[in-house]
């Protein structure tokens, strides 16, 4: 146990280090949490204080700190290649994970593109739709939809897509605006589609896409919506010749109940973007899926037809050898349905904590996200409760007044238990700071 050390990382990691979606000054006050390892669904600090890590380090890591599968695949890959570049060359970690993602689309997104993060996916996405509506002498559909409160990542072109103002509202005079449309899961899915309806009405020959985050809109609350209206949106993209991008970066990967959380509309996408689950939590890696109409109309030998697009790391060795691991453990370990049955019992504890509770509204969950309500108007809420649920061993980050859970899979049942009961406990000390 050592509290020097945790001192000194965070002494030195306030001066060295600016800390992402973070407003520094507030670290001032704040705790910041000195990580010196971690082991299954703990983070542990250089004290040997413990934290439950129930978001999942920004809903990335699926099956838990220092997964000894996953660390084994890697310490293999690591002796045999750890970067080859993907321009020219080829390897079997990329090859493999790209036919693997394709058959669990029943081959319908027969082609993956590699990057290295979400925001990266949503701009590769995006060009390729503007791309191959120019290809196909269609240069005038450039124009693109989005949800309202929808968010798609922080680099310029995804912000065009996003509409969540803190993100975007400093760098408005960069931004190429999207259309913003109802989202279902503010106005219902009648009225958002009669809306997205009236916006393809009006510029079908303008639109290349529409992009959504099927299901739940995380960094707006975690906000649900009804499968049905994925349903009706596919059907709506073909009657008026519009791509349909499903943002899959934080619900893919089985956290809303199915491996692609499109499947439970029971249809597919003309692009998938998957990033933060798929590595494990491990590496950097996103990856675009698309249909085969959409990569011919790239296959030409003019290369000013071909999708120029790259970073250096594209494809990484490591990063999709870890990919093929975390889908290893998926099939080993009948995941989806464990998933079920821990989802029903948090559920159950859940509503046993906070079902009645006077300053709870609208608790709800697909799959292993869950959230609810804090009915408070304070805008150091989310702060305060940070720092309270670190007390008693919680690592979580409220949205706002939005208290969500976003836990790795693995974790037991004791300790499913035990994230209910911390929650409630933490939520109790945050109010009653506002009464004292």
């Amino acid at each position: 146990m050592n509290i020097e050390a945790n001192q000194d990382w965070v002494a030195r990691s306030i001066a060295a280090v600016w800390h992402p979606c973070t407003q520094m000054k507030h670290h001032e006050r704040a705790p910041l949490v000195p990580i010196a390892r971690g082991k299954g669904a703990w983070l542990y600090d250089h004290e040997g204080s413990r934290y439950l890590d129930a978001i999942s380090s920004w809903w990335v890591n699926l099956f838990g700190h220092a997964n000894d599968d996953i660390n084994r695949a890697l310490k293999d890959q690591l002796d045999t290649l750890e970067h080859a570049m993907l321009a020219g060359c080829t390897h079997a970690p990329a090859v493999e994970l790209a036919e693997r993602l394709s058959a669990l689309t029943q081959r319908t997104l027969g082609h993956a593109f590699f990057a290295s993060d979400g925001a990266s996916a949503v701009e590769i996405a995006l060009k390729m739709s503007f791309h191959f509506w120019r290809n196909r002498d269609k240069s005038e559909k450039r124009e693109f939809a989005c949800l309202a409160n929808s968010y798609h990542g922080e680099t310029i072109g995804a912000l065009g897509v996003t509409d969540v103002a803190i993100f975007k509202d400093a760098y408005d005079p960069l931004i190429r605006h999207a259309h913003v449309v109802a989202s279902p899961a503010a106005v219902g899915v009648d009225e958002a589609i009669a809306a997205m309806r009236a916006l393809f009405e009006r510029r079908a020959s303008a639109l290349a896409a529409v992009i959504v985050e099927p299901l739940v809109q995380c960094a707006a609350g975690m906000a649900m919506y009804d499968a049905s209206y994925l349903t009706r949106l596919r059907a709506l993209c073909d009657e008026f010749d519009i791509h349909l991008i499903a943002d899959e970066i934080a619900v893919g990967c089985g956290r809303t109940g199915t491996f692609f959380a499109c499947e439970q509309a029971g249809i597919w996408p003309d692009f998938v973007c998957l990033s933060k689950g798929i590595s494990g939590g491990y590496l950097p890696l996103s990856i675009v899926l698309t249909r085969d109409d959409i990569y011919a109309a790239f296959y030409d030998d003019d290369i000013t037809r071909g999708f120029l697009h790259s970073h250096s790391y594209t494809g990484n060795p490591l990063a999709c050898r870890a990919a093929l691991a975390t889908l290893d453990l998926f099939d080993s370990a009948n995941v989806l349905a464990e998933n079920r049955r821990k989802s029903s019992l948090l559920h159950e504890v859940l509503q046993t904590h906070f079902g009645k509770h006077e300053r709870v509204t609208n608790l709800r969950h697909r799959g292993t996200i869950f959230a609810f309500d804090a009915v408070i108007d304070d805008k150091t809420f989310s702060r305060r409760f940070f720092a309270n649920a670190l007390k008693r061993e919680l690592l979580m980050r409220p949205i706002g007044a939005t208290v969500y859970m976003m836990p790795p899979y693995i974790l037991s049942d004791d300790e499913l238990v035990l994230l209910a009961q911390r929650t409630r406990e933490t939520l109790d000390a945050t109010l009653a700071e506002d009464a004292a």
